[in-house]
């Protein structure tokens, strides 16, 4: 189904035609002056040069030939060449139809890729922190937003679970408990199934460790060798390894759950580490790395470079891998499993010139297949409200869990402030709120600009947040509700203005999704839907719905309003939270 700009632009274009004029100069934009017109088109003005006419001539020559169209309500020359356009009511409840009636509100679904969304990217036996939220949420909704387009989506968490993480808790352990047999080296029985320490073990001897590491030089250096060890394949170590697997993994799930956050493919860089002896292998044998300071690497620098791009370490002077390497690794697993079309990772912004180094050396060495599509969408930071990251009140890294139970207690708080209601369906609706306060908070900003994080701003009812989106849509369903009957199904021709304002922001609908697509932008969908919601409230407050007597008025103003619920609905599903029946 074409777009409504589309079909109006291919109207107009049939105008300049019939005119004599390159019907290319029809193209319509929604009017940057919606106090005069709806569209408009500005060919007239581009065309003046190639014809030598005044805009103005050119565009009174169209108009003529568009007048009587039925699309349109009022068509209009202005100075110095402007065509305004309103269209008409029938016109614009037919579209309203034809979308109601068509699967994803007449969305194009063509062209399907295999992608894959990197997001998330947790390193293991450490609790996710408010620095993991935005990784989450960003790229849950790209996800959505990928599969809605009838693309084929695996998100992939990329857990960090071989790096030097590991080895610091390693060693820290064998300090704590030398006598464990996983530090035995002539130990030849079975390790205990039972891990030597509890999840919350493992989130005090990692900070420990790491604080350790940055002050003992020989700490530091033991733990680098711990790692290597088990990357090497120390049977110990791994025992060790697959204990601490055993217990984050479950607690990440769970984690990621309360956020609605679902992943399809849950490996980690530990998962490709043998594919890096014969990756290496081929990168060295093909001529595309090279010994550079005792280091192994790819030169990616280009002649178009407008800065310094380094090259791409392989391997460190020890022979140890680092990133890159683990994420070349990666996708040449990918290539090898699923074979993408297009890889978007999720990353904190402040990894830019790390993905210059992976993507460039991917493409060049043959890594990928020639036309991957490799797209890095880096976040900003999420602050408090001095404008630094954000916080506990003591200073520390906020816990994910604890910033999630602060919300909900606000939520909470909030609707048996203003509403009698039963305790559980209170505790209940305030769950859902709060994460659409949380995502709605956070995706509404663009995702590369660092953001102030602000509860008192995202739990109110008022304003651009996910309260208010979804007070919008509740109202709509009790409206829905109080109806008696079968909801009627077709939309009729505006009664008033209110009434077309919000079917015009219906309009945009595909738009906007196939723009949030394309941009990787999910704040799109979030500003579009503060346009429909508002509209709608305009119109809520400009029109007794259910009082109205004339029956066919009513029917064809409820009609409106399952559209826009479902659209609505929708749109917040893209965001990744949900809706509930009551607030």
């Amino acid at each position: 189904m074409k777009t409504i700009l589309e079909i109006i632009s291919q109207t107009v274009s049939k105008g300049f035609e019939e005119a004599g004029y390159d019907p290319s100069y029809g193209k319509v934009t929604l009017s940057n002056r919606p106090d005069l017109c709806e569209f408009q088109c500005n060919g007239a003005m581009a065309g003046a040069k190639t014809y030598h006419k005044a805009p103005i001539m050119i565009a009174n020559e169209v108009c003529e030939k568009l007048a009587g169209d039925p699309a349109f309500a009022e068509i209009s020359a202005i100075n110095p060449g402007f065509l305004n356009i309103k269209v008409s009511d029938e016109f614009l409840s037919g579209y309203l139809n034809d979308m109601a009636s068509n699967d994803k509100f007449g969305l194009d679904l063509s062209d399907p890729k295999k992608i894959i969304v990197d997001y998330g990217g947790p390193n293991v036996a450490k609790p996710l922190h408010v620095g993991h939220l935005r990784a989450a949420i960003i790229g849950e909704s790209v996800k959505r937003i990928c599969r809605y387009l009838g693309n084929d989506v695996i998100g992939d968490i990329h857990l960090g679970d071989w790096g030097l993480q590991m080895g610091l808790i390693i060693t820290e352990l064998k300090v704590r408990h030398p006598e464990l047999p996983y530090f035995d080296k002539s130990f030849t029985g079975d390790y205990p199934k039972e891990p030597p320490f509890t999840l919350a073990d493992l989130e005090e001897i990692y900070p420990v460790a790491s604080a350790r590491s940055k002050e003992d030089e020989a700490y530091r250096e033991e733990a680098l060798a711990a790692t290597k060890a088990l990357q090497g394949g120390d049977k110990g170590y791994r025992a060790i390894w697959k204990h601490i697997m055993d217990l984050s993994v479950p607690d990440l799930k769970r984690n990621y759950e309360d956020l609605s956050v679902d992943f399809d493919w849950w490996k980690g860089e530990s998962d490709v580490d043998g594919l890096i002896p014969q990756m290496v292998a081929d990168l060295t044998d093909k001529g595309y790395a090279h010994e550079s300071e005792g280091a192994l690497v790819v030169d990616v620098a280009e002649p178009s470079d407008t800065k310094e791009i380094p090259p791409c370490m392989i391997l460190k002077s020890d022979g140890a891998s680092l990133y890159t390497t683990t994420d070349l690794a990666t996708l040449l697993d990918r290539k090898q499993t699923f074979d993408p079309d297009q890889v978007i990772y999720v990353v904190d912004k402040r990894q830019d010139m790390h993905f210059v180094q992976v993507f460039r050396t991917a493409l060049k060495t043959g890594i990928v297949k020639p036309g991957t599509k490799l797209d890095f969408l880096g976040f900003g930071t999420m602050n408090g409200k001095d404008g630094k990251p954000f916080k506990t009140r003591e200073g520390g890294v906020m816990r994910l869990e604890a910033l999630i139970d602060d919300i909900r207690t606000a939520m909470l708080k909030k609707i048996t402030e203003n509403h009698e209601t039963d305790p559980e369906e209170a505790k209940k609706t305030s769950r859902i709120v709060a994460l659409a306060a949380i995502k709605y908070g956070d995706l509404s900003n663009q995702a590369t600009k660092d953001y102030i994080f602000d509860i008192d701003k995202f739990t109110s009812f008022e304003g651009n947040t996910g309260p208010y989106i979804l007070y919008t849509i509740v109202r709509i369903k009790s409206i829905l509700a109080k109806y008696e009957g079968t909801l009627p199904e077709t939309i009729k021709a505006a009664q008033n203005e209110a009434e077309k304002a919000l079917m015009l922001e219906l309009t945009k609908f595909a738009s906007t999704i196939t723009a949030a697509y394309e941009e990787i932008a999910p704040h799109r969908i979030c500003a579009y839907i503060y346009d429909v919601c508002n509209a709608f409230n305009r119109f809520y407050h400009e029109t007794r719905i259910l009082a109205e007597e004339d029956q066919g008025k009513k029917e064809g103003w409820l009609a409106l309003l399952v559209l826009t619920r479902r659209i609505l609905e929708d749109c917040i599903d893209l965001l990744g939270f949900a809706a509930p029946e009551k607030m």
